[in-house]
């Protein structure tokens, strides 16, 4: 059974736009410190071509993991690769997630847009993750749907948080680097 959810996040950051994009794009790795559900970042491919950024960076996460899922996912398994493409002129960065695991019943993608307004930057992130319960190995067809369920709102709650932090961190980072 597949299961969709929207992921919509935003965050105001009190710094200029270019500043908080170029942070978010090229600072990453300086943000670890102000990431408290990640462990690492490594930056495993750049290129850059008629102001476009094509970035290829892997994520290693960790968190609370839901009572149903437990059998299925260990923390271990919460890293992913991040393939994203940003594109300056317009402030916008398209982003696709790979999980490292359960590659084959997840998919995750979306955009993010960076606005200006009168105390700084308003990052809004748009995207969707689905999960096919009945992809995700060892999980028993019976229970295939409800594991897909928990384990999706789990990525969400996830995902949405990371990118909140992320958005703090970017806000912190600044602050104390200015």
């Amino acid at each position: 059974m597949l299961a969709r959810m929207e992921i919509r996040c935003d965050a105001i950051i009190p710094f200029p736009r270019p500043l908080v994009y170029a942070t978010y794009r090229d600072k990453l790795a300086d943000l670890l410190p102000y990431l408290p559900n990640i462990r690492g970042i490594e930056v495993k491919e750049r290129r850059e071509a008629d102001g476009v950024v094509h970035l290829v960076n892997v994520w290693h996460g960790g968190g609370e993991i839901p009572a149903i899922a437990r059998a299925f996912v260990a923390d271990s398994m919460l890293s992913w690769t991040d393939l994203a493409t940003w594109r300056e002129k317009d402030f916008e960065t398209d982003w696709k997630v790979e999980p490292h695991s359960f590659r084959e019943a997840v998919t995750s993608q979306g955009t993010n847009r960076y606005d200006e307004t009168g105390t700084g930057t308003r990052l809004s992130i748009r995207g969707d993750l689905s999960i096919d319960g009945q992809k995700i190995r060892g999980v028993p067809r019976l229970i295939a749907g409800k594991v897909g369920r928990a384990v999706e709102e789990f990525m969400v709650k996830l995902v949405r948080q990371n990118l909140l932090d992320v958005s703090d961190g970017v806000s912190r980072f600044l602050k104390e680097n200015r």
